[in-house]
């Protein structure tokens, strides 16, 4: 059995290789693997720690393709189930030179739509320590809601740790106004919430780091957070009303901001599985962001334990 679980949506990604040149003109393209949720899976397995994933994938070459390549990082696949009636969801994305890069999704009626409630009822979940939750797989589809509610039910039921990332992707929500009621719905469940900066000005109309952290910390299981304020880090409030900013790390030349958010939470999550303090697991997630941006791929950056300790070493850090 594994410490981590998730759920989510893996998606074959064509990336352009043509930097700065919109979707339609893209010519060279390369194809990789995508997925907010098992972006932190990867990166939780590549810091030693085992892990299982759900979700469905249609019986396509994309589809074993993925698997494949799931199974090559080692991360969990006996929760990945595949269906002959749906395809596997898969999107583009552009290559940008500053910013964020444009995205064009291909999901709707996939395969990971038609993820059962029935499938998490078969999840073993004993040996489970922490699991993320995201806020981009339930708005697939409903079916994909009513999962992933089950899942978190059976959480609950288990007292098993929790994170919660909105991961706002508003083309995939039935309207904006469901996705602000659901989203802060479903962080009211979580042990930590993590949103960003930007995502408080969407789903409860502030960027001020406080005041989204006083908004989440009323959250009936809510004990901790997490507010990513970019380069300058991550601010942290909790219950008690103790608060304190963890500093980032500076980066010459940002080449993809994309697994940056996934690679702060796999950091804090794993922080905290190995029973280091909370500044530690922000200064980890910090550190693990600076490294992801670096990169080009989604997942690339993550780091083993020896290069996560070579970072640490060269900026003159170190975990409690």
């Amino acid at each position: 059995m594994s410490e981590f679980i998730t759920i989510g949506e893996p998606l074959i990604t064509f990336a352009s290789s043509e930097p700065d040149v919109s979707l339609d003109e893209v010519e060279k393209w390369h194809k990789i693997m995508g997925g907010a949720e098992l972006n932190v899976a990867i990166g939780v397995q590549r810091l030693g720690h085992s892990t299982e994933y759900i979700s469905r994938v249609g019986q396509d070459p994309f589809g074993k393709s993925i698997i494949k390549t799931i199974d090559s990082y080692k991360v969990g696949t006996d929760y990945i189930t595949s269906d002959a009636n749906y395809f596997t969801g898969h999107q583009l994305k552009a290559l940008v030179t500053k910013g964020d890069p444009e995205t064009f999704y291909f999901r709707k009626n996939s395969a990971a739509c038609h993820l059962t409630p029935e499938v998490i009822d078969s999840v073993n979940l004993n040996e489970v320590k922490f699991a993320h939750m995201s806020g981009i797989f339930p708005a697939i589809s409903e079916t994909a809601e009513s999962s992933f509610r089950k899942l978190y039910e059976r959480l609950i039921d288990l007292n098993i740790r929790t994170t919660f990332d909105p991961n706002l992707r508003s083309t995939i929500w039935k309207s904006k106004e469901y996705m602000i009621k659901t989203i802060n719905e479903l962080a009211s469940y979580a042990e930590i919430v993590l949103p960003g900066i930007e995502e408080g000005k969407v789903l409860m109309g502030s960027d001020n780091p406080e005041e989204i952290a006083d908004f989440y910390l009323k959250g009936a299981r809510t004990k901790t957070v997490i507010v990513k304020i970019g380069p300058a880090g991550a601010f942290v409030k909790n219950q008690d009303g103790t608060s304190y900013t963890v500093k980032g790390f500076k980066v010459d030349k940002v080449v993809d901001t994309v697994g940056a958010g996934d690679g702060f939470a796999l950091g804090v999550i794993t922080a905290l599985m190995e029973g280091k303090s909370m500044k530690s697991a922000v200064l980890r997630g910090n550190a693990i962001g600076a490294l992801q941006v670096q990169t080009l791929g989604d997942n690339d950056g993550y780091p083993n334990r020896e290069e996560l300790r070579t970072f640490y070493e060269r900026e003159g850090v170190s975990e409690e």
